[in-house]
C-alpha cells in the first residue's frame, strides 16, 4: 500500500483580503511562508522522504512546496489546480453562495463541482498508479483537498474537529494501488 500526503498551500494575500482564488493567484504572506516552513518541520520530524513530489501549477502551491521540501525536485501538474470560479475569480468572498456550489460557476465560465472533483481525483489516481510511487507529496488547495475524500464517500471532517482545512494542513491517505484513496488523518502542523 502507498501513502499520499496532500498539503494545502500557505496563507496568501487573497486569503487575507477574503478574495476568491481558484485559477487566479496571489503570493504567500509572511504567515503563509511560516506555515509552509512549519509543515516542512513536521515532515522532517516524521522522517518522511518522498519518492515523488507534485504541485499545482499555481505559484502559491509551488512556493509552498519549495518551503516544505527545500531543494527537492517536483513536477508541476494541472490536475492539482483549484476549482475554476470563472468570472468570480478575485471577487470578495462576501459574494459566495451557500455550499454546495454544484454547477453555479458554470454560468460564469467556471467548473461544475462534479467536473472539478473528477478532474482532480482522476489526475491524482493517475499519478499514484505510476511505478515507484510509495510515498508521495502533493501540494494543492483547500477546495481541492476537500473534494478528494468526498469522491470516495468520506469527508475530512470525519477525521478532525477542524471546521475548515487550515493553510498548510496535511491529509494523509492510503492508496490501494488501483482506484481508492482512504483518508487516514488530518494534521495541522502549526498546532503540532
Amino acid at each position: 500500500m502507498s501513502t499520499l500526503y496532500m498539503v494545502r498551500h500557505g496563507q496568501t494575500l487573497f486569503n487575507v483580503l477574503r478574495r476568491k482564488q481558484g485559477w487566479c493567484d496571489s503570493p504567500l504572506t509572511e504567515l503563509g511562508i511560516e506555515q509552509a516552513r512549519a509543515a516542512g518541520r513536521w515532515v522532517a520530524d516524521q522522517g518522511l522522504v518522498f519518492d515523488h513530489v507534485y504541485s499545482s501549477t499555481s505559484e502559491r502551491c509551488c512556493d509552498t512546496c519549495e518551503l516544505v521540501v527545500p531543494g527537492v525536485p517536483y513536477e508541476r501538474v494541472k490536475c492539482l489546480k483549484e476549482w475554476n470560479f470563472g468570472k468570480f475569480e478575485g471577487v470578495t468572498e462576501d459574494l459566495n453562495i451557500q455550499v454546495p456550489y454544484g454547477d453555479f460557476y458554470v454560468q460564469f465560465g467556471g467548473e461544475d463541482e462534479v467536473e472539478f472533483r473528477n478532474r482532480l481525483v482522476e489526475g491524482v489516481l493517475e499519478l499514484m498508479r505510476r511505478p515507484g510511487h510509495e510515498r508521495v507529496l502533493m501540494v494543492s488547495h483547500g477546495g481541492a483537498m476537500s473534494q478528494v475524500p468526498r469522491y470516495f464517500g468520506d469527508d475530512y471532517k470525519n477525521h478532525t474537529d477542524m471546521k475548515r482545512l487550515p493553510n498548510c494542513a496535511i491529509c494523509r491517505y492510503e492508496f490501494d494501488g488501483d482506484k481508492t484513496l482512504s483518508l487516514q488523518e488530518v494534521i495541522d502542523p502549526a498546532a503540532c
